[in-house]
């Protein structure tokens, strides 16, 4: 079973790379070019992420990044 998160792509116009959103808390909010860096967040959260970020020199968007569900795993303590 995959559970779906989202990370913020963000292009800034004339820029060779993307970027994406690795902290909200600072400002400015700290970007990162490594994508396994990102800051993955829930679908509600990372679209208040697209809005608060967007201005006429950046496109921000969605990327959507499945995640595996980790199994519960008994153990059994002893006594």
């Amino acid at each position: 079973m995959t559970n779906t998160k989202f990370a913020v792509r963000v292009t800034r116009l004339g820029g060779l790379a993307s970027r994406y959103i690795q902290r909200m808390d600072r400002t400015p909010i700290l970007m990162t070019t490594d994508r396994k860096l990102a800051l993955l967040m829930g679908r509600l959260t990372a679209e208040e992420a697209v809005l608060a970020i967007q201005s006429s020199r950046c496109t921000a968007e969605l990327v959507p990044v499945a995640i595996a569900a980790r199994r519960a795993t008994s153990v059994t303590i002893p006594r």
